[in-house]
C-alpha cells in the first residue's frame, strides 16, 4: 500500500458518496452526543428507533434531566446496556450544566471528561458535529483498515494515529464516515463483498476470491 493507492481508494469513495455522514439521526451536537453515548454496542437502526422518541422530549440537557432517570430509561430499555448508559446520560447532562452552560464542548479534553465518553466517542461528535478532521476507529474502520492494509494495526489507537498519518488530507474530514459505512456494507466481518467491492483491485486482503481471468 502506497500514498498514490491510497489517493485512488478515497477518490472511488468519494465519487461513489461525496457527502457521507453518520447514519444517527441528530439535530444538533447535544443530540448526536446522546445518540452516539447509546450506540455503543448497540446497531443505529436500534438507537434510532429510541431517539426519535426521546428527542422531542428531551433536546437538551436541562430536559433531560427533568424526566429523571426512570424516565429517560423508559425511552433507552431497548437498547443493550440501557441501564448504565442512562446514568452516563444523567451525569453527562450535568456536567454539561454546571461546565458549560449547556453546550457540548468542542475540544477532546472536555469531551472525554464526560461519563462515558472515550476516545472513540470523542472524536466521532468532533468531527461530526464540529467538523474536525479526526478519525474514530470502530470495529469496522479497524477491520477494514488491516484487510485492506490501508493503515494496519495492532490495537484501535495504531490504527487512528496511521489513518491520520496516511489518508491524504483532502479526505480527512471525511474518510472516518467511508470506512465505517465500507465496513459495514461491503467489507462485512464475515462475509465481505468483495465482488461487489469498488476498491477490491487495490485492496491488498489475502482472503479475497481471485477474480477470473
Amino acid at each position: 500500500m502506497n500514498k498514490q493507492i491510497r489517493q485512488e481508494i478515497f477518490e472511488r469513495l468519494r465519487d461513489a458518496n461525496p457527502h457521507p455522514t453518520t447514519e444517527l439521526n441528530f439535530n444538533s451536537p447535544f443530540e448526536l452526543l446522546i445518540a452516539v453515548l447509546l450506540s455503543a454496542q448497540a446497531t443505529d437502526v436500534g438507537v434510532n428507533k429510541a431517539t426519535a422518541k426521546l428527542f422531542p422530549v428531551a433536546d437538551n440537557p436541562q430536559a433531560m434531566l427533568d424526566l429523571g432517570l426512570e424516565g429517560v430509561m423508559e425511552y433507552t430499555k431497548t437498547i443493550g446496556l440501557y441501564k448504565t448508559k442512562s446514568k452516563h446520560i444523567m451525569e453527562t447532562c450535568r456536567i454539561l450544566l454546571e461546565r458549560h452552560n449547556g453546550e457540548v464542548p468542542a475540544s477532546r479534553e472536555a469531551l472525554e471528561a464526560l461519563p462515558g465518553v472515550g476516545r472513540k466517542t470523542a472524536n466521532v461528535v468532533l468531527n461530526t458535529a464540529f467538523r474536525q478532521p479526526v478519525m474514530a476507529v470502530d470495529t469496522h474502520i479497524f477491520r477494514v483498515s488491516n484487510r485492506t492494509k490501508i493503515a494496519p494495526g495492532k490495537n484501535v489507537r495504531e490504527v487512528e494515529d496511521k489513518l491520520m498519518k496516511f489518508v491524504p488530507k483532502e479526505f480527512l474530514m471525511d474518510a472516518h464516515h467511508w470506512l465505517i459505512l465500507h465496513g459495514r456494507y461491503t467489507c462485512k466481518a464475515q462475509k465481505p463483498l468483495c465482488s461487489k467491492c469498488i476498491i477490491s483491485d487495490l485492496c491488498e486482503y489475502p482472503a479475497k476470491p481471485v477474480p477470473p481471468a
